[in-house]
């Protein structure tokens, strides 16, 4: 008789502790399915071993297997330095059993080809190819082995009964298999998108990284320039950001960082992107939005951000902000960039605390500190 699993840990983990939970959580899966599997194995193995008058002997091995067993390798696994690494050597003692259980029922056609074939596809489907070979090795090497001390016995008919009695095992543990690796297959799916997620994230500021978010300018300016639809590009940065550190420390920076991130998060739409491109400096794209409603947009930001205070209102901050819409003069995403930020620069020069548009003639910086200018 056999146990199976439908899983593996994985191997991504940031601690100690943290592999020996996600091991152990491994193992429980485990010890559920082979107690499932063991004792529906045992209804055609009783069968056959009535219908063939076998003695006491196998009748208490038979008990062993199906009722100690699983509890003994759970007990094994769970108390073992690599909890992990114990319960695959217990899933090669799991094949070995399935092998001398064939051998010791003369291979009736029913039973042998039922163990045999979920023997491998549960191995397969817990570890890959790799773990059913070895399981597998381990299965025939016990069969020829118990097939030889009984004198190879070879009874294949297979009555009804054991027939009808392999049923359960075949529907019941294959639907749980394919229920528990179901389930395993959407935590690995949101394990992934979680992942991809962290990769075009910057962790601090929970907006996009840099090269995420030129990845996704890239494609709006490819848009643009195949079907006309607009998109523009905001840049901005903390005026006298070094200051504040300098004056507050760097946890209230990092604060003013943080809150600015968030605004930029609550003015924009589901479909518009905000970054951080660097330092103390973002970036924001909106898709399909003219130049106008960009510079209202980045006009909203500059007042919500000259309203915040930080450190028990001890600290205040003002933003210069930068705007390009998406031009035929754009033919990469650098000279589009670079249109953003001379206009970036252009608002700091005139200065700071202002929105200034990029146009193709140039830039004129608004004369108030509160102005949004266009050239």
């Amino acid at each position: 008789m056999t146990s199976r699993t439908p899983s593996l840990p994985d191997p991504r983990f940031a601690t100690v502790a943290e592999r020996r939970a996600r091991d152990l959580q491994f193992v429980r899966r485990i010890h559920r399915m082979r107690v499932l599997g063991t004792l529906l194995c045992t209804l055609p193995v009783a069968s056959v071993l009535e219908e063939r008058g076998a003695g006491w002997p196998f009748w208490a091995i038979m008990a062993l297997n199906s009722l100690v067993w699983p509890l003994v390798a759970n007990c094994l696994c769970r108390r073992a330095r690599e909890p992990a690494r114990a319960q695959f050597r217990c899933l090669a003692g799991d094949a070995a059993a399935s092998g001398a259980w064939s051998a010791v029922l003369a291979l009736a056609i029913g039973p042998t080809a039922l163990f045999v074939t979920m023997a491998i596809a549960d191995k397969v489907a817990a570890g890959g190819w790799p773990l059913a070979k070895r399981t597998t090795l381990a299965l025939l090497g016990a069969f020829l082995a118990t097939w030889a001390l009984l004198g190879f016995p070879f009874q294949p008919h297979t009555s009804d009964r054991t027939l009808l009695l392999s049923i359960p095992f075949l529907f019941i543990y294959t639907v749980a298999l394919c229920v528990v690796t179901n389930r395993l297959g959407q935590r690995i799916r949101v394990q992934n998108r979680e992942l991809e997620r962290r990769n075009r994230t910057d962790p601090a500021m929970q907006v996009a990284n840099r090269p995420y978010f030129e990845q996704v300018a890239g494609e709006a300016l490819a848009r643009f320039q195949r079907s006309g639809q607009p998109a523009a590009l905001v840049l901005l940065d903390v005026d006298r950001f070094k200051q504040i550190n300098d004056r507050h420390g760097h946890a209230t920076g990092d604060a003013v960082l943080q809150r600015i991130a968030s605004l930029l998060r609550e003015c924009v739409r589901e479909s518009d992107l905000p970054g951080r491109y660097g330092g103390d400096e973002f970036a924001l794209l909106l898709v399909d939005a003219t130049l106008a409603q960009a510079l209202d947009v980045a006009e909203r930001i500059r007042r919500e951000t000259a309203a915040l205070r930080f450190d028990d209102e001890a600290v205040s901050c003002t933003l210069s902000l930068g705007v390009a819409a998406a031009s035929a003069r754009d033919a990469t995403l650098d000279a589009w960039m670079r249109s953003a930020d001379a206009a970036l620069y252009r608002a700091k020069a005139a200065g700071r605390n202002r929105v200034v548009a990029w146009t193709p003639e140039g830039a004129a910086p608004g004369a108030q500190s509160n102005s949004t200018s266009t050239g």
